[in-house]
């Protein structure tokens, strides 16, 4: 249990440096770490919920039933939804432009406690019908799979529901990251007996990654600190393009060759 947990705050620790690290000064990290906080406790009362009604209720306990387990994923993505929609709309937040970086840290956090509790079932030898269930290899790449998909998932939806807040589009973005949030839950139930589900995920997540970094999160800035921060990555461009290209000097190994060359002098 604690190699399942360590592996699912490591798809939060993906996430964070995979951006929000990058702009740090633009944003209000210590209010991001806040909403990591939250997603993380309420996170974990969405997972059980997830263990209890679709993996042990649908799945292990009984035959398969692909309707019951949509439905209730549904209704599950739908209450993840509805508390990301009051946590990120509320009037502070908002005047603040905060609702996509806290979106990506409350959904990094949502992530990494469904992906303990489902690594927590793989690693169990037990697990009905299952090829990849136990403790090695095979079933520890499985883990890492699914602590980047659920952590990296679960940011992008709720940062595109921040994105909606901010343009005045709350309704349609909570309709459509209910459904995703379902098919997301489900998917990653269904991972433990398909992990070839996996690839459907990644293509998705890596195909909407640029549109988070360059779109969404950029949205939550003020003009000002957006201005900015173009400006730094221009420049980070150009510092790094210098660094490279600089003429190099002759490396002194050590300070008794300094202190030769001075005595020369």
């Amino acid at each position: 249990m604690q190699i399942a947990f360590a592996i699912g705050l490591l798809g939060v620790y993906i996430g964070w440096r995979g951006i929000i690290a990058k702009m740090t000064g633009f944003y209000d990290m210590a209010g991001a770490f806040k909403y990591l906080l939250f997603g993380i406790v309420s996170g974990m009362i969405f997972a059980v919920a997830s263990d209890e009604m679709i993996l042990q209720f649908a799945v292990i306990e009984s035959k398969l039933n692909i309707i019951y387990a949509f439905i209730v994923s549904l209704i599950i993505g739908a209450s993840e939804s509805a508390l990301v929609m009051f946590l990120l709309g509320r009037p502070k937040i908002v005047s603040l432009r905060a609702s996509t970086p806290y979106g990506w840290t409350l959904g990094l956090g949502m992530g990494a406690m469904i992906t303990s509790v489902l690594i927590v079932r793989l690693f169990d030898p037990i697990l009905p019908r299952s090829d990849f269930s136990g403790f090695d290899i095979i079933s520890v790449l499985i883990a890492l799979s699914i602590a980047v998909i659920a952590c990296l998932g679960n940011a992008l939806i709720s940062t595109y529901q921040g994105v909606g807040i901010l343009t005045s589009t709350r309704f349609k973005t909570f309709y459509v990251s209910t459904l995703c949030r379902g098919i997301l839950i489900l998917g990653l139930i269904f991972v433990l007996w398909q992990p070839l589900i996996i690839i459907f995920f990644s293509t998705v997540i890596f195909y909407y990654w640029p549109t988070a970094q360059t779109k969404w999160l950029p949205l939550g800035m003020t003009p000002a600190a957006s201005q900015a921060f173009r400006r730094t990555i221009r420049q980070d461009g150009k510092i790094r393009i210098a660094a490279n290209n600089r003429v190099r000097g002759e490396r002194v190994e050590n300070t008794q060759e300094l202190l030769d060359i001075d005595s020369d002098e």
